[in-house]
């Protein structure tokens, strides 16, 4: 443990180090979140250079430090050597935000990733929550599985084929495991920090994009207790009358008892039968989804850099050049990161170019040239981004994309999850991003109704991304856009917090005023405060002790490039827990990752429904041992004496066996 949290040290500190050269013109508490970032940039992205040459070993991390090295080197050689700008009255304010939003944001984010990442209890059970139930086993399974193996990997549960998936987020933990950290605490450190910086960024970003001194607040808490009207359909609210007002109260424990004990029953998440589907980002993504969340702790500093360097007026304000040199490198890194942030990122930038081009900058005597310079800055940024994005994209993700064309990974489609594989829209268009987004969505279109120039820039940032979002399907999963849909959200949150701030002020006088504010908070943020109660109080049993007993049992005891003979069940001890690789995982993350399984599936069915006549199976995958357990005993007619006669058994509790083939 000491020595992964001292390797991240020496990352963050490195971090902090190199900006505070780079961009000494930026406010304190930016300097300090944007260096945080770009620390865990470098410990996501040197070490995996160095496995292409070492594989993902202590050398390889060696490396990483040796390369560490020369690049706060280089910085400190490129620094700006004016004086960093100091802390003022505007910082103070800032860190009490961060205080009052981000600190308590933080702890309820710290308790959600101890108890929904493999927490151990006394019996020796290992629990997770509601939303990490389903992808958590798969992140364990790269966490655990690329350590050893050399760049590019393969991925754990489909031997023979390039891990296209982006993984640098999950290599981090590798790193925190590699180094002597327990997995759970390689999940939940490096999870808890990047959550931390969100919550932090996008307060640095409201401060930044935004017109007030405490909208900042509003836009961070509109963004991440994202909810919609969905607590109207959860307590009935949505139409009907009840038969009496005593009537409806008695049921209110039994409604909230649903929400709090039921599966996928909260009021941002149910697709059937309400086609609520804005998740609340912290419960459903940010937990959950550690990719995702890698992405926007990397993306969120992209979206500062991209406002920074082309809003400044004069070429060495906000450290220009610098600033888009970082810009574009930092941009460049984010395809194996998380490939939709990327994708946003880009289309933001060519919407804020647009904008930027036609308006022109009304400082400039000619207004022509002032254009061609903003376009020239942009082409730098771009060209230079695509560089180092491109061997990313035609190695890994082109290559997933193009794997799965049978599935349809890229393809025209309308109106996100209301046009369910385009059979037609279930709810009226407008009214489905009402109930599930709620009254901000309507201030928002009243926002945009104004003429402000900043909204309409901050908007010209998100219209790109709406566009490809409503219009394009860019995975087999629909509901995959809306990690496009979110980003595109973020600016929106600027604009609606400051329009809300302009109403306040309008309504100064009026006694109702602190009415209309409670009753607006109580409707944008009840179904996100329900959500996040629900998935506190959530707890599922992943892996039971007999299990975890076996899985370390495999990883102790096993080679490390050992492939299994196992089932297809998505809480699979060898995978996650020992990460060795198996013949074939499930459809659950697969087929979503443009696998067809069908010829896999058949032959583990026939291997273990008549081990002597299939022997040739293991041998297909390379296999040196087989996983039986509960799970495959419920799957398949295992013959088990043919198995206990044709391998040596070397391993057995009273959940599984383990057979190595001689």
């Amino acid at each position: 443990m000491i020595g992964s949290l001292a390797y991240m040290l020496m990352f963050l500190t490195s971090g902090v180090m190199c900006i505070r050269w780079l961009l000494p013109n930026h406010r304190p508490l930016n300097r300090l979140w944007l260096g945080l970032s770009l620390g865990l940039l470098e410990e996501m992205w040197l070490p995996a250079i160095g496995a292409f040459f070492l594989s993902f070993t202590a050398e390889a991390h060696a490396l990483a430090a040796v390369l560490l090295v020369a690049v706060t080197g280089l910085c400190f050689l490129l620094r700006d050597r004016r004086s960093p700008r100091p802390w003022d009255e505007a910082e103070t304010r800032l860190l009490k935000q961060l205080l009052y939003v981000a600190l308590p944001l933080t702890i309820i984010s710290a308790y959600l990733q101890v108890t929904h990442n493999a927490r151990v209890d006394s019996a020796g059970n290992w629990h997770v929550g509601q939303s990490t139930y389903g992808d958590l086993p798969m992140h364990m399974s790269f966490i655990t599985g690329i350590i050893g193996k050399r760049f590019p990997a393969e991925y754990p549960f489909y031997p023979g084929a390039r891990l296209s998936y982006p993984f640098l987020t999950d290599s981090l933990s590798s790193t925190f495991v590699l180094l002597g950290s327990s997995l759970q605490a390689a999940l939940v450190i490096p999870g808890t920090l990047m959550m931390a910086l969100c919550y932090a960024g996008v307060l640095i970003l409201g401060r930044e994009m935004s017109g007030g001194k405490k909208t900042a607040v509003l836009a961070a808490l509109l963004f991440f207790l994202n909810g919609g009207l969905g607590f109207l359909y959860d307590f009935d609210m949505a139409g009907g009358t009840p038969d009496s007002l005593a009537g409806y109260f008695s049921g209110v424990g039994e409604k909230l008892d649903t929400i709090l004990t039921g599966y996928y029953k909260t009021p941002t998440n149910q697709p059937t039968p309400n086609n609520l589907r804005w998740s609340n980002v912290i419960c459903d993504l940010m937990i959950p989804q550690r990719t995702l969340l890698g992405g926007w702790c990397m993306v969120f500093p992209c979206l500062y850099l991209l406002d920074a360097v082309f809003r400044a007026k004069k070429r060495d304000e906000k450290n220009g050049f610098r600033g888009l040199i970082l810009l574009a490198v930092w941009a460049g890194a984010l395809p194996m990161i998380h490939t939709h942030s990327f994708l946003a990122l880009g289309l933001a930038s060519l919407g804020l170019m647009v904008y930027d081009v036609i308006h022109g900058d009304p400082g400039a005597m000619f207004i022509r040239q002032s254009r061609w310079q903003i376009c020239g800055r942009y082409l730098l940024y771009g060209v230079m981004t695509a560089a180092l994005a491109a061997p990313q994209l035609f190695l890994f993700t082109f290559r997933q994309a193009f794997q799965g064309a049978a599935q349809g990974f890229v393809q025209l489609h309308f109106n996100w999850v209301n046009n369910v594989d385009g059979g037609g829209m279930k709810d009226l268009y407008l009214w489905f991003y009402v109930k599930n987004i709620g009254l901000p969505f309507l201030v928002l279109i009243l926002a945009l109704i104004e003429k402000n120039p900043r909204h309409r820039r901050l908007f010209a940032m998100a219209l790109p991304v709406i566009l490809a979002a409503e219009f394009i399907r860019f995975q087999p999963n629909d509901y995959d856009n809306n990690k496009l849909l979110y980003l595109a959200w973020l600016p929106c949150c600027m604009i609606i917090a400051d329009w809300c701030a302009a109403m306040w002020r309008r309504l100064k006088g009026l006694r109702a005023r602190p009415v209309i504010a409670g009753a607006a908070a109580f409707v944008f943020f009840l179904s996100a405060g329900l959500t996040v109660w629900r998935e506190c109080v959530s707890d599922y049993v992943a892996f039971g002790v007999r299990a975890v007993e076996a899985g370390e049992y495999v990883r102790d005891h096993t080679e490390r490039d050992a492939v299994f003979i196992t089932g297809t069940q998505h809480l699979n001890p060898v995978l996650s827990i020992a990460g060795r690789s198996i013949a074939c995982g499930p459809d659950l993350w697969l087929y979503w990752h443009g696998f067809d399984t069908r010829e896999r599936q058949q032959e583990l069915q026939d291997f273990y429904e008549d081990p002597e006549n299939n022997q040739e199976v293991p041998r297909k995958y390379g296999a040196g041992y087989i996983y039986l357990s509960s799970y495959e005993r419920n799957s398949y007619e295992v013959d088990e004496e043919a198995l206990d006669r044709l391998y040596l058994k070397v391993f057995e509790n009273k959940e599984a066996k383990v057979y190595r083939i001689r």
